[in-house]
């Protein structure tokens, strides 16, 4: 596993990072207590160190998790959690986790959210706390940022940012969130298959001093190498909302990738984790794992060498042609 340091703050990273979403939510399906745990154990012994979470994912149950995993070796991990979805005082709808809650944004809130964090997470202090899905509102709303400045002088922070979302865009929230607050690191969604808004953020993260972290780097699976035409999601999974075309299509340009394969000793999976390290302003990466095969595989990209800048043009080439698809057919 290779490590790099996380903008201009002295956090070192692991390139493949572990996230705690999957674990603690059902949206990829149901991961029993004892076995998210061993996987986050395991996750520790094959390099990784940063462990991505968030108080909304399973209202409190990522945290937990991730918090009994590492009861007594703290100082062997780098975590990072979110932060703005009120679940204390908003019942979950009839759609689950799959609506979007009320966000609260109060500095009182702020501060009881991350008491709750702390005391979940079994620690009384953060490395990374970032600004769930924020809004422009949000973004220019200086009593969080004073509010995250109270804290991190405090000791309860090391840094704080942004996570854009919770879907692909948000290009806007994250050039202003960039070069208006003192951020030091931001989520974004990018991959082979998703690359914009992405790209925009890059020149200015490398100017900025802002390390980025990808989320979403297998574009919700399709480029994990796994699925068929024939390929079906349960229906708590949210996979199962999106139309068929979303699979058809990303089944087509996955065909397209082939190259990046033949002769290597590397699945697409892995490949498509080396494709986001590129980027020499992403800092680590957060495949979504939902099993220690899955683990093992995706936690060995950190061993493999890096794509080649001719490998890197030609995926991008694709994508500006939208690999070949109609262009009124691309998935948005």
């Amino acid at each position: 596993m290779r490590y790099r340091k996380l903008g201009n703050t002295d956090l070192q990273l692991s390139e493949i990072g572990f996230g705690a979403w999957t674990i603690g939510a059902d949206w990829w399906g149901h991961i029993d207590d004892a076995s998210a745990i061993a996987m986050l154990n395991r996750a520790l012994e094959l390099g990784i160190n940063y462990f991505d979470t968030a108080d909304q994912y399973g209202q409190g149950r990522s945290e937990r998790l991730v918090g009994e995993a590492f009861n007594g070796r703290r100082d062997q991990v780098v975590i990072g959690g979110k932060f703005g979805y009120d679940f204390y005082n908003n019942a979950p709808s009839s759609g689950g986790e799959h609506k979007e809650m009320p966000q609260n944004f109060e500095p009182s809130f702020i501060r009881f959210a991350l008491e709750q964090t702390l005391t979940r997470l079994g620690t009384d202090y953060l490395d990374l706390w970032l600004v769930h899905n924020a809004r422009m509102t949000a973004i220019d709303d200086c009593g969080i940022w004073e509010t995250l400045d109270d804290l991190k002088r405090a000791g309860k922070l090391r840094h704080y940012g942004v996570a854009l979302g919770p879907a692909i865009g948000w290009q806007d929230e994250g050039l202003r969130a960039m070069t208006a607050r003192p951020i030091d690191s931001m989520q974004i969604i990018y991959n082979m298959l998703e690359q914009d808004p992405g790209r925009a953020f890059f020149p200015v993260a490398e100017e900025q001093g802002v390390g980025l972290l990808v989320r979403v780097p297998h574009s919700s699976g399709l480029l994990e190498g796994k699925y068929t035409l024939e390929t079906s999601f349960a229906a708590t999974d949210h996979r199962s909302f999106r139309k068929r075309d979303w699979l058809v299509e990303g089944l087509q340009k996955l065909e397209q990738l082939r190259f990046l394969t033949d002769g290597a000793p590397a699945t697409i999976g892995q490949i498509a984790l080396r494709y986001c390290l590129a980027q020499p302003s992403v800092t680590t990466v957060l495949p979504n794992l939902y099993g220690l095969d899955q683990l093992e595989e995706f936690a060995t990209a950190g061993d493999l060498p890096d794509l080649t800048a001719d490998e890197v043009a030609r995926v991008d080439r694709l994508y500006d042609r939208n690999f070949g698809l109609p262009q009124a057919a691309a998935v948005p």
